[in-house]
């Protein structure tokens, strides 16, 4: 296997998107982009990655990973980003050995129509109800089962004694509400069975139980935009609305 490329190919190649597969089942496990030689590097990565111990044991078989080029040419760095993200959703990362999704793929990334039309016409809708505002913007992706989005929306939260005025929860990414849950009661955080593993266990720390608002309530206000509640740089996820607070 060429471990390197010619200056004249690089140039040719620009930025690229490409695939490592394991050469016996043919099965892709990354998924990267770069340009000049950036392909080749992880075949010399000794850091403690599921992906470096995939490649190593493929080598210590005696072969060598099935490297292809998925698409090249591209102008600039962005575009690959999000050529990059989609691959990576499309094929699913719990099948692959990368780290994370991809660049920004909660936003470009794999989405159903519905959901992108909202992502852009960004309808907005006032809150009647007392609730808050949760934003998902570090764990959201919109291909999310109903449980993975309700127990990341639930908690781990830091949130005051308000949160016993609060009716419903919305479950909100980049200013679209996805869900909304009526909120049964509050848990200390920790204290209760969540499919995203063991989460803090504080006092200050709190996580609801609760259920999908009735059906009048989820047509009211999913895939409309609440963006204009939502303070620009606004370090604190929680957003309290029709609240008074203490």
């Amino acid at each position: 296997m060429n471990k390197k490329f010619s200056q004249e190919v690089i140039n040719k190649l620009k930025y690229y998107v490409y695939i490592y597969s394991d050469p016996l089942t043919d099965e892709i496990f990354y998924v990267g982009k770069g340009m000049g030689n950036r392909v080749f590097s992880h075949l010399t990565d000794s850091q403690d990655t599921e992906k470096s111990h995939f490649i190593k044991n493929i080598l210590d078989r005696g072969q060598e990973p099935k490297i292809e080029i998925l698409t090249h040419g591209l102008e600039d760095e962005n575009t690959a980003f999000k050529v990059e993200a989609a691959i990576i959703d499309l094929i699913g990362k719990e099948k692959l050995t990368n780290k994370v999704r991809g660049w920004q793929s909660g936003v470009f990334g794999r989405v159903e129509v519905n959901q992108l039309i909202s992502h852009y016409e960004r309808e907005q809708v006032n809150i009647d109800e007392p609730a808050i505002l949760i934003r998902l913007n570090r764990l959201f992706r919109y291909d999310m089962t109903d449980i993975e989005l309700y127990d990341a929306t639930r908690g781990v939260w830091r949130i005051g004694e308000n949160r016993e005025k609060v009716k419903y929860a919305f479950a909100v990414f980049d200013g679209i509400v996805h869900e909304v849950y009526k909120v049964i009661a509050w848990f200390q955080a920790g204290s209760t069975f969540n499919t995203r593993g063991s989460l803090e266990d504080e006092k200050n720390r709190w996580e609801f139980v609760g259920q999908k608002a009735e059906e009048t309530i989820r047509s009211k206000y999913i895939r409309k935009s609440v963006e204009h509640y939502l303070p620009r740089n606004a370090q604190n996820p929680i957003i309290y609305v029709n609240i008074k607070e203490n």
